[in-house]
This record gives C-alpha cells, structure tokens and sequence, in this order.
C-alpha cells in the first residue's frame, strides 16, 4: 500500500509537465514569527487558497487517499478517520512550531530579515523533533486518546510513502550531480554488506552465549538489532516459524531504541561530523534501526550538519544529500531483508527443524521483501533517467518534485509523532522486556553505533556533497 499511495502522489506531481498543476494546493510552512504568515500553497497559482484553506484541501486530499488505502487493509475505517484526524492536524501543529523563527533561522540575514536576536538554528526541521516529544507525551501520560488514535498510528507505511515519493527527490539531485550520486550508492551497498555480516553474528552470538537466549529469540533478536528493526524481526520471526510474542517484543525494543538514538546521534553528528556530512549520513544508515527513525535521523542530520557548516565554516552544502545517504545505506539494507529471511528459513528449515518431506519455497524472497523498495527505486531511476536524458526539463521537473515533496515531508512528519505514540514504555516494562532490552544496549552502544561510524568513515571519507555557491 506503501508503493500504491506514494506513486498515486508522484504520478499527480508529474503533471507540471503537462501544464497541470494538480499538487499546487499542498500546504507548505514558511519559517515565521507572524503566524498568519506561516502556512501557503506550493504553488502560487493556488494563492487564493490562502495558508488555511490549503492546509485544509491538503488534509481533504490526504484523508480520502489514505482511506481508500486503510479500507485495501481491512481497517476499521471510522476509527482510521477519527485517528488519522488528530494524526494529521497534531502533526502539522509540531511542524509549524518547529518553524517558528527562534527555532528554525539559520543565517544572520533570517535572523535580519525576522528581527530577532537569537535562534536554535534547527532549521524547520525542528517540527520532526517537537512531532516526536509530543507523540511520547501521548504514548506514555495518554493511553486513552492513544488508544483512540490507534487505528492510525501507523509510522511504518507513512515513512514508506513517503521515501518512495523521496526516490522522485532525490533522483532529481542525483541527475544534477550524476558521477557523486554513482560513488554514493556504491559506497552503500559496500558498506552495508560489511556491517550486516558483522553485526548479526555478533549480536546472534551475544544473545546465545551469554544470555542463554534459545534460538527463536536470538535469530529475531539479532536481526532487528541488527539489520532493519521492526521488518526484519517479523520477517525473520516468520522466517524460522517463531511465535508472534517473539517478533512483536523485538519490535517494540527497536522502536524504543529508535527513538533514543534519533534524539541522540544527529546531534552528535553535527558536532563531530559536520565537516564529514556523507559520513554521517551513512552513519544514520547504519546506526538507527527502523525505517522511520532512519530516514528521519538522516533528514534531521541534513538540516544540522548544513546550519553548522554554513556557520562554522561558511560552507552552503546542497539540501538532500546527508539525508538521501542515509536513505540509500537503509534501502540497500532493506533489499537484503527478504534474501536473509529466505536463507534464514533454509538453515531452520533444512539444519535446525528439518522436516521430512518439507522444503523452502523460492517465492519466500518475494513474500519477505519490502514492496516499498520497489517503489522508491521505480520514483529514483525515472526521475533520474528524465533528468540525465533530457536536461531542459530540469525546470520543471523541479517543480514537480519540490510539489511532490510537500506530502514527503507531511508523511516525515506523521511518521515522528506516531513513531512516538507508539513508545509506552511503562507497559513493555511491564511485559518482561528488560532481559530483551540489556541485549539490545550492550549490542547497541556497546559496539553496532561505533562499528556503524568506523564503516562509514572507511567507505564515505572525503566524499563531500554539492556546495552551493553565490
């Protein structure tokens, strides 16, 4: 449904080439001090919507696509429209004060230009972050509204649409700066390769012999520590036949975790690594365990690492690039979730439990893999093939890009805040997670974080994004 949804979105963007400006009314958040500033349509032939009147066409647009979605998964549909309301609204609320000027203006000329005399300097990128303490409120000091929102709090297919609408994004970029992009993705799969090889073994090797966990906890253990968080437990679970409790507690860790780590390692990142942005971004890749708080971490990075070295060093980095390493180092890993599970289900089904008469069917490869993939590689490489064939159009394929990439960042943001409602961490307390969780910090920050900086320093040192100049 991921793929269906954002190449519904990426397919309407296109329309600019056809003078058919059919994205226009997406809302967009300008960095603001006046708030009836804030809010405007992406495209100025929408102006007399006003900001108010294309935040709500916006959230019309959305609700009747995710609907008819949510309905393709067999969901309740009135508590999807009750939950994906206040999803939708609450989010947006994080993201406009995220933009607000004090927090969001980089530059002394935003800070000229706005009249004030201080800023975070977070960029409006901030909104992720207030999206996220918000959506942790709820989860933890909230159950009932929780609980009435549940229907909708769905961050892995928000996330997913929106990197396959990303792939249109950053194919643009890529088109731009095609030989950069070529050694970016080269670099991933070979990183990714390195650290998945290392990091099962050693996290399967931990949980065996020194926590004497039995295998149908370590293998799902050590894929989601390791790997892909929250897929590739369950595929992984699924793979070796565990029971659902195994994978859903995996689960649940990883989010957690997840969470701790995108409120730590973009900050560290900017401090440490701002004068090595591609290096960071694989880091985000490599490091952070879901989808979401990934591709989030690595948007997060992207606005930090840019702030810092425009201020530090008076260098204007291109926007995208941290953030769409990040993505490659995470989608590459994503494609091996399926080929794991796959080779998984031959060593349980063959060595482990063999079975007489029983065998592994090929087709589990597909069943086990991550359909969105699919979709963000469809978006890149058309984009992409567009950009590098026909360079005139790069105008306009901007454009539709920079429309489509309204509701990549409205998915971002709805992703943040149920990511965060999702975290209860009293109950999973409660349900005896804490054996689980000693596993996953001695792995974690005993060695996956540092493994994850020191491979992405071997594969992405020196190489440094586009510099805006002028």
């Amino acid at each position: 449904m991921s793929v269906w949804v954002g190449l519904f979105i990426f397919v309407l963007s296109l329309g600019v080439f056809f003078e058919l400006d059919i994205l226009g009314f997406g809302v967009t958040t300008r960095i603001w001090t006046d708030l009836s500033k804030a809010l405007h349509p992406v495209s100025d032939k929408y102006a007399g919507l006003g900001g108010v009147g294309s935040l709500i066409v916006t959230y019309l647009f959305l609700l009747g696509v995710m609907t008819a979605g949510a309905a393709a998964l067999k969901a309740d549909i009135k508590r999807f429209i009750i939950g994906f309301t206040a999803v939708f609204f609450i989010s947006y609320i994080c993201w406009v004060t995220g933009s607000l000027a004090n927090i969001a203006a980089t530059t002394p000329a935003e800070l000229q230009k706005f009249g004030i005399t201080w800023s975070l300097k977070l960029t409006s990128e901030a909104g992720f972050v207030v999206a996220l303490i918000v959506g942790l409120v709820v989860g933890n000091f909230s159950p009932g509204f929780a609980e009435a929102i549940n229907e909708a709090v769905r961050p892995e297919w928000y996330i997913k649409t929106a990197i396959v609408i990303l792939g249109g994004f950053l194919g643009v970029t890529a088109a731009e700066k095609l030989g950069l992009a070529t050694a970016v993705m080269f670099a991933g799969l070979c990183a990714i390769v390195v650290a998945y090889l290392i990091y099962w073994a050693l996290v399967y090797f931990i949980a065996r012999k020194y926590f004497r966990f039995s295998r149908e906890w370590a293998a799902p253990l050590a894929s989601g520590i390791s790997i892909c968080g929250v897929s590739a437990a369950i595929a992984t679970g699924a793979a070796i036949r565990a029971r659902p409790v195994v994978p859903i507690m995996v689960s649940s860790l990883v989010v957690i975790f997840a969470v701790v780590e995108l409120l730590i390692l973009p900050f560290m990142a900017q401090n440490f690594l701002y004068k090595e942005p591609m290096v960071a971004g694989a880091w985000m890749g490599l490091a952070v365990k879901t989808d979401g708080a990934a591709v989030a971490s690595g948007a997060v990075a992207d606005s930090l690492i840019r702030a810092k070295a425009l201020a530090a060093d008076g260098i204007n980095y291109a926007e995208g690039w941290v953030m769409g390493t990040a993505t490659t180092v995470k989608v590459f890993i994503d494609i091996f979730i399926g080929v794991w599970a796959f080779i998984l289900a031959i060593i349980w089904c063959s060595v482990i439990e063999c079975k007489p008469g029983e065998r592994v069917r090929p087709g589990q490869i597909w069943e086990r893999f991550p359909k969105f993939v699919i979709g963000y590689v469809a978006t890149f490489l058309l984009i992409l093939y567009l950009g590098v064939t026909y360079p005139d159009l790069i105008g306009k394929i901007k454009a539709a890009m920079a429309e489509g990439n309204v509701f990549r960042g409205i998915f971002f943001t709805m992703t943040f805040f149920t990511i965060g409602v999702m975290s209860n961490f009293r109950r999973l307390w409660e349900e005896g997670i804490g054996r689980l969780a000693a596993v996953y910090i001695l792995c974690l920050f005993g060695f996956i974080i540092w493994i994850g900086l020191l491979i992405s320093w071997l594969f992405f040192h020196g190489v440094k994004p586009p510099v805006i100049t002028g």
